[in-house]
């Protein structure tokens, strides 16, 4: 039984499940202000990721970005489909989603110096406070909903137990930390696996695919800032605009060709069981990821240019490729279908992708990127008329 939604809220209502074939659901007004407070941790795990490599230490830069993403992209997503199945709007959920929301912002305070540092402790406990906020979330859906109070359970109890998992990672040695990181992210992403075998939650396809897309435009938002503080901070120390022209024009084809193709796409079709929606929603880590990583590559190409920066031309280089064919290659994969990416004109992606990396060793790697995925966009739009047309001829 679906619960209508009142913009004001009511004091309390039961937290049944909300219908899969719901009509016209979209993202509530909390679901963006939680967004919103997520962009803090994302730009503090970009600029920190952007000052390792600057410095040169790649690889434990790499490393800690990929440990403190995790984090906060876990947190999100979770909230995502939880609020996707049993969004009520009444005072005890706003009150969880607003400690979820401080919860980011700790979060979002300890990512510099997680990543920089390895001291997770800060991180960690604000991760804790949004992951036992989702346990009461859960077990209040337990309580209301019968049908589905099984997987709900499920999910409280594993989300729990990893927790407790987490918060033991502070007080061990200092060795133990990496490869204990590694089994308790296997057993997080292990719940809901584990909890929907018990019955399926009724998550909304277009509203999934609808909120994904907003943390797109999160991601590829604060890549934006993080070019602009460079370019800004370039043109405070007496860089001619000229030096950095080819920066900021291949920058923005590059963000605007990103936002084209993921966009193209008709993400709801890909969500139409567990298996599938899973796939999906994991393969999502990499997008999220390396889209907010390119405004860090290209804040890098920006500090080279302006003779900051220990890395090499071509490691800044590739600080931007990289995370730009990531992007290209997670999204045309996680959108496509197995007879479509066997199609000979989807050759386009991986052809595009080998372009872009190759461009890691050109004197402008950053235009040249913008042209090559500008070109990807126009050549998709040619094929995707083309197949309309032919369609069309056929239906005649």
């Amino acid at each position: 039984m679906s619960q209508p939604q009142s913009p004001a809220g009511t004091w309390h209502r039961p937290m049944v499940a909300r219908l899969a074939s719901e009509k016209h659901r979209a993202a509530t007004a909390l679901e963006l202000f939680f967004d919103l407070c997520f962009v803090a941790a994302v730009a503090q795990a970009a600029g920190a990721f952007e000052h390792e490599l600057a410095e040169g230490r790649v690889g434990h830069g790499i490393l800690g970005y990929a440990m403190v993403f995790f984090a906060i992209w876990w947190a999100w997503m979770n909230f995502t489909w939880f609020a996707s199945a049993y969004d009520t709007d009444d005072v005890p959920y706003r009150l969880l989603t607003l400690v979820q929301i401080a919860g980011a912002l700790v979060l979002a305070a300890g990512a510099a110096e997680a990543l920089e540092h390895e001291d997770f402790t800060v991180i960690t406990w604000g991760y804790v406070v949004m992951r036992l906020a989702m346990v009461t979330q859960w077990l209040r859906a337990a309580r209301s909903d019968p049908e589905h109070r099984g997987c709900c359970m499920r999910y409280a109890v594993g989300i729990l137990v990893v927790q407790i998992g987490w918060v033991s990672r502070l007080a061990l040695p200092d060795d133990w930390g990496l490869p204990l990181f590694a089994v308790l992210v296997v057993a997080e992403l292990a719940v809901p696996v584990w909890a929907e075998s018990a019955g399926n939650t009724t998550w909304h396809p277009h509203h999934i695919a609808e909120r994904y897309g907003l943390f797109t435009l999160i991601v590829l938002g604060e890549t934006i800032t993080a070019a602009t503080v460079a370019v800004r901070t370039a043109l405070d120390d007496e860089t001619a605009l000229g030096d950095i022209a080819t920066l900021v024009v291949g920058g923005l084809l590059t963000v605007f060709a990103l936002w084209w193709l993921y966009f193209a796409q008709n993400a709801p079709r890909r969500l139409t069981n567990l298996r599938s929606a899973i796939l999906w929603g994991y393969g999502h880590y990499a997008v999220f990821a390396s889209a907010a990583a390119v405004g860090a590559g290209l804040a890098l190409g920006v500090a080279r240019t302006t003779g900051h920066g220990h890395l090499s031309d071509h490691a800044a280089a590739a600080a931007f490729t990289v995370p730009v064919a990531v992007f290209i290659t997670l999204v045309w994969v996680l959108h496509h279908r197995g007879a479509e990416i066997r199609s000979r004109n989807d050759l386009i992606h991986p052809t595009a992708v080998v372009a872009v990396l190759a461009m890691t060793f050109t004197p402008s790697p950053v235009l040249a990127t913008g042209v090559i995925a500008a070109a990807l966009v126009a050549a998709t739009l040619v094929v995707s008329a083309r197949a309309r047309g032919g369609a069309d001829l056929s239906e005649d």
